[in-house]
Parts: structure tokens; C-alpha cells; sequence
């Protein structure tokens, strides 16, 4: 058995799976509320964008790098403009659900914390929006930004006037960014490889492509990651249950000697 996938092996006996019925209705409850939940808050359009024009001036007063910096690196070709949009469309919704059940097969104590977080985070980023409001900078005209989705394709997203699946004025905090540094965070805590680091990657890439489409501000990912610290911080993940040594790995009985009556006399 190799050292890597021991502890995995030795905590999957060791903790009980919740039951798969219940975990499927509350993960298929948990992405649900987040689609209603944005549904409800609509409206507010003046107000969205008034707090649009101050996130940006915001911005610019404390020296952030501009959205535009990272739009222009994706728009030194029509492929690679296509991909962070294909990317935006595809990979948050999978790429999240992947991570749960992964985490329910191979490591249940931590996909447990790992659902309580993503829910605490989903749950507080939806009230965001019923106050503050706030269009995407893709909808600022001060912005100078192409939307990217609807010029160069795949768009997830219609009119804000005829579209009923979402809600395109809750730009803060980005779920697509605390969900993707959620996953890298969870499989980096529940897994030993030295090569765990490298799931910030999917993290940094959600970063790059929600800025450079302009679907997202800076600070709609910088809040998303610090209410995520928050509800790490609430939610302590569990500690590693010991490995029970087995049959090959007890150590052998101290053998008696036979002492001979007499001796030494």
C-alpha cells in the first residue's frame, strides 16, 4: 500500500459516509438557493449602477490594476477570448460539484466542512446584493471594457431586461471566485501530495478570466475571498483520525527466555 493513499484509506474506514440520499438534496438544495436566491434579487437597476461607477472610482483611488490590463492580454486573439468565455460558462458549476463528490468518496470528515463552507458562503453572498446592488463592469460604459460574451461567444447571459435565470446586478462578491479558492482550499487541506499546491491554479485562473470577461471587479473577488476566511475561520476543518495499526504493523509479543531453575547458583 503506498504512504500517500493510507491516511485516505484510513479515514474512509474510519468515519461513516453521511447518507447519499440527504447529501444529494442538500447539495441540489445549496446550488438551487443560489440560483432563486440571485433570481430575488433583482431590480434595483439605477442603484446597481450608481454603485458600479463607485466600485470603479473606488479602484482607481487605491491603485488597483486595471480590469482593462487583463482584458487586453485575452484579446490578443479571438481563441484565447473564447476560451476564458467557454471557461466562465463551464467550469464553475462542474468543477464545484466534482470537488463535493470527490470529497464525499475520499475524504468524508472533510467533505462535510467543505459543504458547511460553501453553504455559509453562498448563503451570506446572497444577501449581499438585496444591499448593494451592483452592475458588472461589463455594463459600465465608463469602463472602456468589451463584453467579451457577447462579441466573441460562448454568453451565459441575455438582456438584463428578458433574462429570468439570473440575476446580472449582483456582481459582489463573485461565487465564481470563492467557489474555485474554496475547492483549491479544501483539496489542499484534505490531501498530502506535494503537488497540492498547484490547485491554487484553478483559483488564479477563475481570477483572470471573471476580470479579463468583465463580469467581475477586483474587489468582487477580494470580498468573496474575505468572507470565505470568515466562514474558514467559523468552520474549523476536522483533524486527521490516527491510523489503527494493522495486522502486519503490530508489534510482535517480547519473547520469554526459559530461565533454568538453578542457574546462576
Amino acid at each position: 500500500m503506498n504512504a500517500r493513499t493510507e491516511p485516505a484509506e484510513a479515514e474512509t474506514r474510519a468515519i461513516a459516509r453521511p447518507p447519499l440520499v440527504r447529501e444529494l438534496l442538500l447539495v441540489a438544495g445549496l446550488f438551487l438557493v443560489y440560483k432563486l436566491g440571485r433570481q430575488l434579487a433583482t431590480g434595483h437597476t439605477g442603484e446597481a449602477f450608481r454603485n458600479a461607477r463607485r466600485v470603479w472610482d473606488l479602484e482607481r483611488a487605491v491603485h488597483l490594476p486595471g480590469e482593462g490590463d487583463i482584458q487586453n492580454l485575452l484579446l490578443h486573439g479571438d481563441s484565447l477570448v473564447h476560451l476564458a468565455n467557454t471557461y466562465y460558462a463551464t467550469v464553475h458549476f462542474p468543477a464545484t460539484l466534482a470537488f463535493l463528490v470527490w470529497m464525499y468518496l475520499r475524504r468524508p470528515a472533510h467533505y462535510v466542512w467543505a459543504r458547511r463552507v460553501l453553504a455559509t458562503l453562498t448563503s451570506a453572498a446572497l444577501v449581499l446584493p438585496f444591499v448593494f446592488p451592483l452592475a458588472p463592469p461589463r455594463m459600465l460604459a465608463a469602463t472602456g471594457l468589451v463584453d467579451t460574451a457577447h462579441v466573441y461567444g460562448p454568453s451565459v447571459y441575455g438582456p438584463p431586461s428578458s433574462d429570468h435565470l439570473s440575476n446580472q446586478f449582483a456582481a459582489m462578491p463573485s461565487l465564481h471566485f470563492g467557489w474555485a479558492l474554496m475547492v483549491a482550499v479544501g483539496l489542499i487541506v484534505a490531501t498530502r501530495s506535494r503537488w497540492r499546491w498547484l490547485w491554487l491554479l484553478h483559483p488564479l485562473v477563475t481570477l483572470v478570466v471573471i476580470v479579463g470577461t468583465a463580469n467581475h471587479y477586483w474587489l468582487d473577488a477580494i470580498v468573496a475571498a474575505a468572507m470565505l476566511g470568515i466562514a474558514l475561520a467559523v468552520i474549523r476543518p476536522p483533524r486527521r483520525t490516527p491510523v489503527p495499526p494493522g495486522p502486519a504493523q503490530q508489534a510482535p509479543a517480547p519473547i520469554k527466555k526459559n530461565v533454568l531453575v538453578g542457574a546462576g547458583r
